[in-house]
């Protein structure tokens, strides 16, 4: 079974929970309790092959952005997350999408989603697709919009994002261990 870590990423208040614990135990968090950090693990089949995802839900909160050097450092996958309901918070993406890539060296092909939560307020939305979609082009990344309250799309997130994962970690060779040469004692 392959293994991977993901790391979510984004602004306070934007979902991050939501959209973890939708995807991991399949409930909605109706109430907003600032995250810290929590890890989740869910086994997920994607192309018929099993895969184990280690999830970290991170912080959002300003005094907690010191410590995203470190998920950064740890992650192979990320979903970096934004509010359709909050403008400012799609600019905190570019900025952990920049982040991210200065960490990992400048290599652009490390895996990342990039998610609109808060689907279902359509009243309250304030980034217009079009802008979303000319920044992902841009990007050359994928995009969801995603509801965690009405499990839109959540699903599609992170099976987007362990195809990534797949494509760019190769399992590595089969490594075995050289055993000593054993010299055979027969006992006569």
């Amino acid at each position: 079974m392959r293994e991977f870590n993901v790391v979510v990423l984004g602004a306070g208040g934007v979902g991050k929970s939501a959209l973890t614990v939708r995807f991991v135990q399949d409930i909605f968090l109706e109430t907003y309790d600032p995250t810290i950090e929590e890890e989740y693990r869910r086994v997920i089949e994607v192309d018929s092959v099993p895969t184990s995802l280690e999830v970290l839900d991170t912080a959002g909160a300003e005094q907690f952005t010191g410590l995203n050097e470190v998920y950064i450092k740890s992650g192979r996958g990320f979903v970096l997350v934004f509010s359709l309901t909050q403008e400012a918070s799609l600019r905190e993406v570019d900025n952990l999408r920049q982040q991210i890539y200065q960490i990992k060296g400048g290599d652009t092909s490390i895996p990342i989603v990039i998610v609109g939560t808060k689907l279902d307020l359509v009243s309250e939305r304030e980034v217009p697709r079009s802008t979303i979609q000319s920044l992902v082009t841009k990007w050359g990344l994928p995009f969801y919009e995603t509801s965690a309250k009405r499990n839109m799309h959540v699903l599609d997130v992170f099976e987007d994002l362990v195809r990534q994962m797949v494509i760019r970690y190769p399992p590595d060779s089969i490594k075995k261990k050289k055993r000593p040469l054993l010299k055979t004692c027969i006992i006569m």
